[in-house]
């Protein structure tokens, strides 16, 4: 088993980044609450 740490948390959230800075995510177009796509974005990191 893998153990967390926060060069490994870093790298992960790195390349999640990446990853979701070249998805087009058309049910975010024109959301201005802040929270809810904090939140959609912690969940779909949770499940990367």
């Amino acid at each position: 088993m893998l153990s967390l740490t926060v060069k490994l948390l870093c790298t992960e959230a790195e390349q999640f980044s990446i990853l979701e800075s070249q998805h087009q995510e058309s049910s975010l177009y024109g959301v201005t609450d802040g929270k809810a796509v904090g939140t959609y974005l912690e969940h779909k990191f949770k499940a990367y």
